[in-house]
């Protein structure tokens, strides 16, 4: 028989668990707002999709608002996955992770380095759809399936953030998502906004 703390903590849990994820329109408003005409990936990109929400901090308080803004890359995962290249939520940007998939489908570069290069590229775009660059980034994680990858990897790393110097964290894994990409790299973002600027 479970004691009657143990009770009460599983309880607690509990209905913390049924509160997130019970929460509907009832925390404040939760709109998106999305360019006219069909709703397609492309318009994605060229636009960013828009959504106001409550901030977590304030959930039941509706006087301050979070502006969401999705960057999408155009890739067909993105929409069966549910996923976008990237989130900007207030002065924030997250940016998923990005392996190098090249133009048209081509095959990606066999060095790792220039895999990473290419990576970046595409978290460069990212970050500029969402109002940042590269030097608002605060961390980045990289996956390498070969360790022995690490220095050309980060040496294309040091090329665009050797002054930036962001946190970053790398780790090898035993496969990423096809057996041609040899690394993986995501990055946060954090925008510098003006002291006056609303919160």
């Amino acid at each position: 028989m479970p004691s009657s703390t143990a009770t009460s903590t599983a309880e607690a849990v509990a209905s913390f668990v049924t509160d997130a994820q019970g929460r509907t329109s009832s925390d404040g408003p939760r709109r998106a707002s999305t360019p006219s005409g069909p709703a397609t990936p492309t318009a994605a990109v060229s636009t960013g999709q828009d959504a106001t929400r409550s901030s977590g901090s304030t959930a039941r308080d509706t006087s301050r608002v979070t502006l969401r803004r999705l960057v999408s890359s155009g890739s067909p995962y993105e929409p069966v996955v549910g996923f976008s290249r990237a989130v900007r939520a207030g002065d924030r940007v997250f940016v998923a992770g990005t392996v190098a998939v090249m133009p048209e489908g081509a095959d990606p570069p066999a060095d790792a380095g220039d895999q990473a290069r290419r990576c970046l590229e595409i978290i460069g775009a990212a970050l500029a759809e969402a109002g940042a660059a590269f030097e608002d980034v605060v961390r980045t994680r990289i996956y390498l399936v070969d360790t022995a990858d690490f220095e050309a990897v980060g040496r294309a790393h040091g090329e665009v953030f050797g002054d930036i110097r962001p946190a970053c964290t790398v780790v090898t894994v035993a496969e990423l998502v096809a057996p041609q990409y040899r690394v993986e790299i995501e990055a946060d973002a954090a925008i510098l906004l003006p002291p006056d600027a609303p919160a």
